[in-house]
């Protein structure tokens, strides 16, 4: 089994004017070459100096083929329930009797996570709709997924990333664009810079991403309502997935996606259950969306799901690991 083709490469330019190279790896051959040398040469000619800093994108093996894998794939949040509904003055639909049900440092595709909509009242579609915290499996299932059993959808790829640009051509997510849109609260996200380790191998360095001024983040998400349709008295499984967009500002040097943020400003327009949301709020933000977040480099414990505790959110302790963690000077 091969890998994509070695050599394909995307140069951008930051507002600095410094050149960062993507490159894709072959991993049938461990291919990776430091500061890439050959696409310095090929591409850049004699601007070849001005490249500082490259990152490999990794395909990684999933089922039968190599994939390139979006983000945002895991997440952290201490959001109680009960407290969400009362900043938001949102109705808390979650039922949770232990506050600490979402509380997770790890969030993972498939589990249970917390989710804000703004529906009317079951059976009343003329009353004004209202804010409501609602629990969904991240990982959204389409409405025409087929039963494997009674009262379960077939299992298949957790679909718990959407493209803001294409969800609404998209047969998964289309009809949630038109009237199924949530936000997905969150303290902050991981992300994994991708970096030869200098043997021949890619090594990853997780960072995560928050606001500077601990705030809490709402990025946007659809949802969807699915049923088994021989068991009409069944509860329906809600799920949800995070729209993803092109990573902007200092972000773009840890992934080249980010999560879709959301602001306070238009989620009227983006809940509204009744009326499509402006194509607006699908395009890629200016990089003033992202200034107030902050990024630091964090233990690889995070790596694995088992892992679920604050430490996983505190930062490199000195200079020597974060240079191991590969920290890169954020344009």
């Amino acid at each position: 089994m091969t890998s994509p083709v070695a050599g394909s490469t995307d140069f951008r330019t930051s507002w600095s004017g410094v050149v960062s190279v993507d490159v894709t790896v072959d991993l049938s051959s461990c291919v990776i070459r430091q500061r890439a040398a050959w696409a310095r040469e090929r591409m850049l000619g004699e601007n070849s100096h001005l490249v500082t800093h490259y990152r490999p994108i990794v395909p990684e093996f999933v089922g039968t083929r190599w994939e390139y894998r979006d983000m945002c794939g895991r997440y952290a949040t201490t959001t109680n329930p009960a407290r969400l509904a009362a900043d938001l003055d949102a109705i808390d639909e979650t039922g949770a009797a232990d506050a600490r049900t979402f509380t997770s440092y790890n969030v993972a595709p498939t589990t249970q996570v917390l989710t804000v909509v703004r529906r009317h009242e079951h059976g009343h579609p003329d009353d004004e709709p209202k804010l409501r915290v609602r629990r969904m499996r991240w990982g959204l299932i389409p409405v025409w997924t087929k039963v494997a059993e009674p009262g379960v959808p077939v299992k298949g790829k957790p679909l718990f990333n959407a493209r803001a640009d294409k969800a609404a051509t998209t047969a998964s997510f289309r009809d949630a664009v038109k009237y199924r849109r949530c936000l997905v609260p969150m303290d902050g996200w991981y992300e994994w810079l991708v970096e030869s380790a200098g043997n021949g191998k890619a090594v990853k360095h997780p960072y995560y991403m928050s606001n500077a001024d601990g705030s809490r983040l709402y990025m946007a998400g659809l949802w969807s309502v699915w049923r088994d349709r021989a068991l009409p008295d069944s509860d329906p499984l809600l799920s949800c997935t995070i729209l993803t967009t092109d990573s902007v500002g200092e972000l773009t040097n840890i992934h080249d996606r980010m999560p879709l943020p959301m602001p306070e400003e238009h989620w009227d327009a983006w809940l509204d259950p009744d009326h499509p949301a402006p194509a607006s709020l699908l395009e890629t933000p200016d990089a003033a969306a992202v200034a107030g977040i902050a990024v630091r480099p964090v233990s690889p414990l995070v790596n694995s799901v088992k892992n679920n505790g604050p430490e996983l959110l505190a930062p490199l302790a000195d200079t020597a690991d974060t240079e191991q963690a590969g920290q890169i000077s954020l344009l």
